[in-house]
């Protein structure tokens, strides 16, 4: 049997990073854990976090994976260090892209919208000051758009004020990047791009997420081979329709369940 890859995160949003897997590796299987009912993990203390990535990642070894992706920025920058040192398979994390961001900006001015426990925590500032040398980092909790995310409710008025109230300062500094510090906010782009200006650069992680899971996979032999049939697995501890339509991948191989 061909072990699968791993992703949990607070709930949907890791859905994002799952997407650039799954596009990038397509012979490989998957099983996705979204922890919806402890969403959001942004507004938890750091011990609370650590414990339920403990609980995903055992979870998840249960069902035999072979990686583990932390599709959550939260529970990457608070527990991942502990993961990697207490459990055996590799793990990927997920961090804001200041790199890519520092790199592009021309006002030398760049904006991140990202969760409370992301943006206290000792890996994202570390990332800042070895990234973002030079450059002013305008720092946004993003206090309540998971909720909504995990509601459905990513295109209502109740959204668009509140991503009002959190671009028009970073906007009034003259950022020309906007780094997307939550994998639940992807699926706000295009709600972001009806609100900001043409010349923002929204930048997020999904893509160099997956090319470094397609990277660890090579290096520790652990790829699928040409013959196997993938399959992918989507559980949730909370009602899945939401997680269902973000999915959007109507397939045989595709099956969801609550837990």
């Amino acid at each position: 049997m061909v072990k699968p890859i791993g992703v949990f995160d607070s709930g949907v949003g890791g859905t994002s990073i799952w997407k650039e897997v799954a596009k990038m590796l397509p012979l490989e299987s998957t099983i996705y854990l979204a922890d919806s009912a402890n969403a959001p993990y942004g507004e938890k203390s750091k011990e609370e976090i650590l414990q339920l990535s403990i609980k995903n990642t055992e979870f998840l070894l249960n069902r035999g994976c072979k990686l583990i992706v932390v599709a959550c920025n939260t529970a990457t920058t608070n527990a991942i260090d502990y993961l990697r040192d207490n459990y055996s398979v590799p793990f990927i994390g997920i961090e804001p892209a200041i790199k890519p961001a520092a790199l592009q900006t021309k006002t030398k001015k760049v904006g991140v919208l990202a969760t409370k426990g992301t943006l206290s925590s000792s890996l994202f500032h570390n990332t800042s000051k070895l990234y973002a040398e030079g450059i002013t980092v305008l720092e946004q909790e993003g206090k309540g758009l998971v909720k909504l995310i995990e509601s459905g409710d990513i295109e209502s008025d109740e959204m668009k004020t509140l991503l009002k109230q959190f671009l028009d300062p970073m906007l009034e500094q003259d950022i020309d990047c906007l780094v997307l510090g939550c994998t639940h906010y992807p699926y706000l782009i295009p709600v972001l791009k009806q609100l900001l200006p043409p010349n923002i650069t929204i930048i997020d992680s999904g893509e160099a997420v997956a090319r470094q899971t397609k990277a660890v996979l090579e290096h520790n032999s652990l790829l699928a081979q040409e013959n196997n049939v993938p399959t992918h697995i989507f559980y949730s501890n909370k009602e899945i329709d939401v997680l269902k339509q973000l999915v959007n991948a109507p397939t045989a191989q595709i099956s969801f369940l609550v837990f």
